[in-house]
């Protein structure tokens, strides 16, 4: 099978063969379920821009969006695609493939991505937002990486779930653009 990149990929039923299940798919939700009370009480009286960042944070998004309206929070939905990833499984330089199109001046917004790792890229985006005039920006991750090379002057306000310090994916999570439609997250064993 051939990437986007135009190079083979390994095969997702491989790296599945090598890796454990980490987190399944009803303590992620219960997870989601658990966030949404402390967003829906930040939020009270507000319509929040909520920014999806693509691709990753869809299947988390929805979820957690569907929690808030179940608390009575309106969101006004937008998204960005901003990558440092492109197919690789170490970061580069940001590129957008998206900026959104609603207008962040004088708003609060909340920024809903999959996992907190290093926080590259998690930073210029909040950076970016608070450029275009938003007021507050907030971050929702689902998971956060566990280690200690996080980048100065990022963090998650809302977390669903720690996740160890490996090559981590499922649940918008990729394995080289694989894998994100998994329901639950899986790791690579040690060694692998």
């Amino acid at each position: 099978m051939m990437s986007t990149l135009g190079t083979a990929r390994p095969s997702l039923a491989d790296a599945l063969a090598k890796s454990e299940l980490l987190i399944e798919r009803a303590t992620l939700e219960q997870a989601i379920a658990a966030m949404a009370a402390p967003i829906a009480r930040d939020y009270a009286g507000e319509v929040p821009v909520y920014l999806t960042i693509m691709h990753g944070a869809l299947p988390f998004a929805g979820l957690l969006a569907l929690e808030l309206g179940g608390h009575g929070l309106d969101l006004e939905f937008d998204y960005l695609h901003a990558t440092r990833y492109r197919g690789a499984t170490s970061g580069g330089e940001l590129v957008w493939k998206h900026r959104p199109a609603t207008a962040l001046y004088g708003r609060r917004v909340l920024l809903v991505d999959d996992i907190l790792d290093e926080g590259h890229t998690l930073l210029a985006v909040k950076q970016w937002c608070l450029e275009q005039g938003a007021t507050d920006v907030r971050i929702a991750a689902m998971t956060v990486k566990q280690h200690e090379r996080c980048v100065a002057g990022i963090s998650a306000d809302y977390i669903g779930l720690p996740v160890p310090d490996r090559y981590v994916f499922g649940f918008g999570m990729d394995y080289y653009e694989q894998g994100r439609n998994l329901p639950g997250i899986y790791a690579l064993k040690d060694g692998e």
